[in-house]
């Protein structure tokens, strides 16, 4: 149980089921359907080669284009980036936002995870339930799009593939009937030296 915030009114949000079946289902190397703070995205264990080649083969969508990772806290990045930028910590803090960041230098996560030139995309999330799973797993998970390569990317849940659907090991239920559209996330490069680049606005 906590809490979600929204303006002024605080709403009890009840995800301890999903949370549970999740944790259970990427320790045993699953994949799970589940809502981020922009898409609903398919997730697993970012340190699982064999969880994320799974995800590859449910999107049919060849290896050479990388996931993105999420992460429940800011200073978590340090952990799983070789040469961060000193102010790293900060510079996350202050997206207000849905922001990717793709560093240099990937540390902590299975090889067909991380992109040909060593970079990782990350996220820092602030979505209850994301963040909630995150904390409780104590690893960062893998999101991407619920959709097959190539495909729309589905704006709720309600538009997701039934053969998505069906190949995942676990579908979340929370927020399945909420029909609010959000924007993909922007994404950002931010060089070991603390130049940015933005790579989509």
């Amino acid at each position: 149980m906590c809490y979600e915030y929204n303006q002024r009114t605080i709403v009890m949000v009840d995800f301890e089921n999903d949370i549970k079946n999740c944790i259970e289902v990427l320790q045993r190397g699953g994949v799970i359907l589940y809502p981020t703070d922009t898409v609903w995205g398919l997730g697993c264990d970012a340190t699982n080669e064999a969880a994320v080649d799974a995800i590859y083969r449910i999107k049919e969508r060849g290896k050479d284009k990388s996931l993105i990772v999420l992460l429940a806290e800011a200073r978590d990045v340090i952990q799983y980036v070789a040469t961060p930028h000193p102010d790293i910590i900060s510079i996350n803090e202050q997206f207000e936002t849905p922001t990717t960041v793709v560093y240099e230098n990937a540390l902590g996560f299975t090889d067909n995870l991380v992109a040909a030139d060593g970079s990782i995309a990350i996220r820092v999330i602030k979505e209850p339930f994301c963040k909630a799973l995150i904390k409780r797993y104590r690893k960062p998970i893998v999101s991407t799009s619920a959709n097959i390569s190539g495909q729309p990317t589905p704006a709720i849940f309600a538009m997701i593939d039934e053969a998505i659907k069906n190949k995942a090991d676990y579908v979340v239920q929370y927020r399945q009937e909420d029909e609010t559209i959000h924007s993909p996330s922007r994404l950002i490069k931010i060089f070991d030296n603390g130049e940015i680049t933005v790579l989509r606005p």
